[in-house]
């Protein structure tokens, strides 16, 4: 079996098991049903975030400790485990276990594979136990030491993994004005969405000069889709009394603008109720969940850096020149086709999703292609449209969960391992545009 097909088998494998022990009656107190409790599996797997029931009252604290796990197994990569479980029993990592690792983690050589993982167990570990011990300022005054500390590390766990998942009805609207819930969470999914090897290239290097061009991109394009999508939410809602214009002063309407315009590509939550904003901005918040967060990440969507490599691209285009680059580096032509294809397969995938789950479901159009394309982008905003979904809806959006987690890395893949051609045709030409 190929490196992809490894990795999918072992995503779909956690996903059953989290879906049996997520529906046995020590898991949930509502009595879930099987299908009730796959969807949620394959959510948390896919850190995704979508609900079908709500998983603070659905679910016992064993249950969510379930939930957690899976969060923090999907987000992190199950071989990333796997292969430090190996290491620390001193079996030595076969070839083909670093094979499938270096499709997880997006790497081109089976080198220092194991440092890799390394990295991105203490680097994880380490934000979510800081960003728990910020949240329990919040939760421990509200509900105590024990209950208080668990929400604190289950929110923690679930936004540095950009998963979404919440343990309250209405998700984080209760702190929409709250400045610890708005700067703690925040900074725990953007660190995730960053990807590894940034964080551990900013931390190696700390200088912008020696960074690498991935990571060039990523910061530069992070910080463009934070501030533009932070002043476009404020100025298309600020009048809106269903979100914005009912918030009480300036100061929460600001840090509820700042909280909707980051969580919207990758992380799920929400302080506002997002089925009262208006349709330019739904259609705006889906173009951010079609770009998602940074390759080798928890994030999911086509990746910041892919969109920058076709603005380059189109740029070069309109120029008429032949060589693409930026921060002085080169791009070569296959980077432009490995983003081609994926972003048109991710459209080709997200409007068939669309299609079918508007013939299942008789809804707001609308609502059907915002949660379609949340579960894409592994990103689990909603509009509550998600719930009211049949048995087809909830199944077709289980398969777009998985893809959107597991189908870059294949896609990656085939790429990487073009064959040469034996036989070569004489050029073509067609007329475009």
């Amino acid at each position: 079996m190929a490196p992809p097909a490894i990795l999918g088998a072992i995503y779909l494998t956690f996903i059953l098991l989290g879906a049996v022990v997520l529906w046995l009656p020590i898991s949930n107190s509502v009595g879930l049903t099987l299908a009730d409790a796959a969807f949620t599996a394959t959510s948390a797997v896919t850190v995704t975030g979508l609900i079908v029931v709500d998983t603070g009252s659905a679910f016992t604290g064993f249950g969510q400790a379930v939930i957690a796990l899976l969060i923090q197994l999907g987000g992190l990569g199950l071989m990333t485990f796997a292969v430090l479980l190996l290491t620390v029993l001193g079996i030595p990592v076969s070839l083909s276990y670093r094979a499938v690792l270096r499709e997880e983690v997006n790497q081109k050589s089976l080198n220092n594979l194991t440092d890799i993982a390394r990295v991105i167990l203490i680097a994880s570990l380490l934000s979510e136990l800081i960003g728990a011990a910020l949240l329990c300022s919040v939760f421990v005054p509200e509900f105590g030491w024990t209950t208080g500390v668990w929400h604190a590390l289950f929110h923690s766990v679930s936004a540095f993994n950009n998963a979404g998942f919440a343990l309250y009805p209405d998700n984080l609207m209760g702190w929409v004005g709250n400045p610890m819930i708005n700067i703690v969470i925040p900074a725990l999914f953007i660190l995730g969405g960053l990807g590894f090897i940034v964080l551990a290239d900013i931390w190696q290097v700390r200088g912008w000069r020696k960074l690498g061009l991935h990571s060039k991109l990523m910061i530069v394009g992070t910080l463009g889709l934070i501030v533009v999508p932070w002043i476009g939410f404020a100025a298309l809602e600020w009048t809106n009394l269903g979100t914005l214009g009912g918030l009480p002063d300036i100061g929460t309407r600001i840090w509820a603008s700042w909280f909707q315009a980051v969580t919207v590509r990758t992380a799920g939550f929400n302080t506002l109720d997002l089925a009262r904003i208006h349709d330019s901005t739904a259609l705006m918040m889906m173009s951010l969940m079609l770009i998602g967060g940074g390759s080798t990440s928890t994030a999911g969507g086509i990746k910041v850096t892919t969109l920058i490599v076709l603005l380059i691209a189109t740029t070069a285009f309109f120029r008429r020149q032949t060589q693409m680059h930026i921060f002085g580096r080169a791009l070569g032509a296959e980077e432009v086709q490995k983003v081609l294809a994926l972003t048109v397969i991710s459209m080709l995938l997200v409007l068939s999703g669309i299609f079918i789950t508007s013939i299942s479901h008789d809804g707001d159009f609308l609502d059907m292609a915002f949660e379609v394309t949340s579960a894409f982008g592994t990103v689990g905003v909603t509009r509550g449209a998600t719930p009211e979904l049949d048995g087809l809806g909830r199944a077709v959006m289980m398969v777009i969960m998985f893809l959107g987690r597991v189908g870059p890395l294949t896609l990656g893949f085939f790429l990487a391992t073009r064959t040469v051609p034996r036989v070569r045709y004489p050029k073509g030409q067609i007329y475009l545009g």
